[in-house]
């Protein structure tokens, strides 16, 4: 087994956590916060292998497991920014002839990349999709989404808000993925993603949740990987 499903072996677990410096003007949530990145072994990790996020950890981790970022495939990453799975879908399908494999789209922008091209848009909106399929060149064999909405505090508008993206996510995939596609995105439990699990099991041969160890364990995250898109 590889060190990424071992935080323990980044050296950073060991020895007195560090506390952030005081600051009466900050909530106490904010100072939690701060604690739990300063204490953090796969944010330590991040900066030391260069990621754009800790995120980029739940791709490799899941990828370990299910072994579906392979050279020569196509992949959209829907919500990339700041980029950290499209730096590991990058590295794991390549480009081909000089020309990427890797498209992301996202509200914000995302820096360069090298192997990926990403733009700013809405994948709501049909026309940003038609965009991604006409820079990729072909329809995609993967589609990943680590989409979730601005949390509110209130946790169950949260599991609706980021189910509406997963099941948008989802729309999407069906309509463009090539047989034998790949989704995966993040899915709360809670009741509000069973619709989008019965869809699923109808378009795709094997349907898992996941939750990879980068993902805390006090978090409601988790993570849906659909295997062997059919097209029905």
């Amino acid at each position: 087994m590889s060190n990424i499903n071992k935080p323990g072996s980044f050296g950073s677990s060991r020895g007195i956590s560090k506390k952030p410096k005081k600051d009466n003007t900050r909530k106490p949530s904010s100072t939690r916060w701060i604690g739990r990145q300063l204490n953090d072994p796969y944010v330590l990790e991040t900066q030391k292998r260069g990621y754009k996020s800790r995120a980029a950890f739940k791709l490799l981790q899941i990828n370990e497991k299910h072994n579906f970022l392979k050279s020569g495939l196509a992949v959209i990453d829907l919500g990339c920014a700041p980029g950290g799975w499209l730096q590991i879908a990058s590295q794991k399908v390549c480009s081909v002839n000089g020309k990427e494999k890797v498209v992301g789209v996202d509200l914000l922008p995302t820096e360069d990349i090298p192997g990926c091209i990403s733009i700013v848009g809405d994948i709501l909106d049909q026309s940003v999709g038609k965009n991604l399929i006409q820079i990729l060149g072909c329809r995609p064999n993967i589609v990943i989404s680590d989409m979730a909405a601005n949390t509110t505090g209130h946790r169950q508008t949260d599991h609706i808000r980021t189910t509406y993206l997963l099941e948008s996510a989802l729309d999407f995939a069906i309509e463009n993925l090539q047989k034998n596609g790949v989704f995966l995105a993040k899915c709360f439990k809670g009741g509000a993603e069973i619709e989008a699990l019965s869809l699923m099991r109808k378009y795709f041969a094997k349907v898992s949740h996941i939750k990879p160890d980068a993902s805390r364990k006090e978090s409601v995250e988790g993570y849906v990987i659909a295997l062997g898109f059919k097209e029905l």
